[in-house]
């Protein structure tokens, strides 16, 4: 595993940060769609972005998801996680995340999004901070501030969030529990 790729300003653009959102497939998934013979759809998330997702909210950063697709299994995790920020069947992401924005009074520097495709890039440069997986489209990984050594589905949005959490300055209060012996979570 290579390491991540942190741009000259990142960990200040990091910092301010206090909406974190992302994409779902070829972020918190692989990017592979399962169907089975009945059209069922699954998708595999990696625990470890969950368990980030879930450290990020407890630091008070704000999670959301905005995709393109609409798929009932993104609504049951993002349940599962606690995000109430969900926007699927998005054709502009951007117009998505000025609405977000209008609604929570945040600026758009102190918002994040995670993206790995074409349709990601317009938000990616419109956001305060930008992230993408190692297996994102080469433009992608050329126009972000972040690049996860880990690749979508396989533990990039944790990388993602361990590095926000870091940049502001509330890794130490959020994982003391775990590092000091207490009760896990």
């Amino acid at each position: 595993m290579s390491d991540p790729v942190v741009r000259q300003g990142a960990a200040a653009g990091a910092a301010r940060i206090r909406l974190f959102l992302t994409d779902v497939d070829g972020v918190l998934t692989d990017g592979g769609i399962l169907f089975d013979a009945a059209g069922i759809e699954s998708k595999r998330f990696h625990v470890r972005d969950g368990h980030g997702i879930k450290m990020l909210q407890r630091a008070g950063v704000g999670v959301g998801i905005i995709t393109g697709r609409t798929s009932g299994v993104v609504a049951i995790r993002a349940r599962e996680l606690g995000i109430d920020i969900v926007r699927q069947g998005v054709m502009d992401k951007v117009a998505a995340w000025r609405e977000i924005l209008a609604a929570s009074g945040l600026l758009p520097e102190e918002t994040a999004y995670a993206g790995d495709d074409i349709v990601d890039l317009p938000l990616l440069r419109a956001v305060g901070f930008s992230a993408a997986p190692s297996d994102a489209e080469p433009y992608i990984l050329d126009a972000v501030h972040f690049v996860s050594s880990r690749r979508g589905g396989h533990g990039a949005v944790r990388e993602i969030v361990e590095f926000l959490l870091r940049s502001r300055g509330l890794w130490d209060s959020v994982t003391s529990k775990y590092f000091s012996g207490g009760a896990g979570g």
